[in-house]
């Protein structure tokens, strides 16, 4: 049988954080645990998460010392699943945005990909009803002309953050070299993979805005994030399969 580790970055998810542990351990995946790393969140998510550890053993929490950004949570957090011998990590979002309903779907596809993604741009998807139409131009144009055109990727949604990644292809990617520590996070990680071999699948879900609390995107995360997909081309050029990492 094989572990499934769900990471989940958190910061200021009080309003979410129980409903979301409580949903993802009702769908019933044999040897599912997750993973909350929370950034020290002022209004007391890690101390919530805290009292549900005490409860199960299914669930872990890092606590780190503040707000580090979205990057290197998810970097610490696969690489501690890693070392707790998780098969599949799966990465999503504390809001709901991600549905934890969609990742039995994530799972059963996995097995012919190196990694899954839960895609907002493939047919079948949908976005939340209440976007503009604005915002729903800008981010499909962030993702199928500005990323697939400057880095020359096969992936529909490269800025999406709900994915399933198998062990050996986090290993191989070596993901400690991966510098991004905000928006642009989720597109190094999928250029990486990418420029190293690994092959994705994608799965349309349904994207709906946060239920509770605030967003933590901004217009000023969003347009460093485009002006750093030139970062990225540069700085991974060379890359090629024969460079995957064999062992942690």
């Amino acid at each position: 049988m094989s572990k499934t580790m769900v990471v989940v970055p958190t910061y200021n998810e009080i309003d979410n954080i129980q409903r979301l542990i409580e949903a993802l351990f009702a769908l019933s995946i044999p040897d599912l645990e997750v993973l909350i790393v929370d950034d020290n969140s002022p209004d007391g998510t890690g101390q919530v998460v805290d009292t549900l550890v005490a409860r199960d053993p299914r669930l872990h929490v890092m606590h780190r010392a503040g707000k580090q950004g979205l990057g290197t949570a998810y970097i610490q957090g696969f690489q501690w699943a890693l070392s707790e011998g998780a098969d599949v990590i799966i990465q999503m979002d504390a809001d709901f945005s991600h549905a934890p309903a969609v990742i039995p779907a994530l799972l059963d596809t996995l097995p012919g990909y190196d990694a899954v993604i839960g895609s907002r741009y493939v047919k079948g998807a949908r976005l939340d009803e209440r976007w503009g139409i604005g915002r729903k131009l800008l981010s499909w144009w962030a993702n199928a002309i500005w990323v697939r055109t400057i880095l020359q990727i096969p992936i529909h949604d490269a800025t999406g953050g709900f994915r399933a990644w198998k062990r050996d292809t986090l290993i191989g990617m070596n993901i400690g070299q991966v510098r991004s520590n905000g928006y642009i996070f989720q597109v190094e990680m999928t250029y990486v993979a990418h420029r190293l071999g690994y092959h994705f699948a994608e799965i349309p879900i349904y994207f709906e805005d946060r239920r509770y609390g605030t967003s933590k995107m901004s217009f000023d995360v969003q347009a460093e994030a485009a002006i750093g997909v030139f970062k990225l081309r540069q700085r991974y050029r060379n890359l090629i399969p024969a460079m995957r990492r064999a062992s942690l």
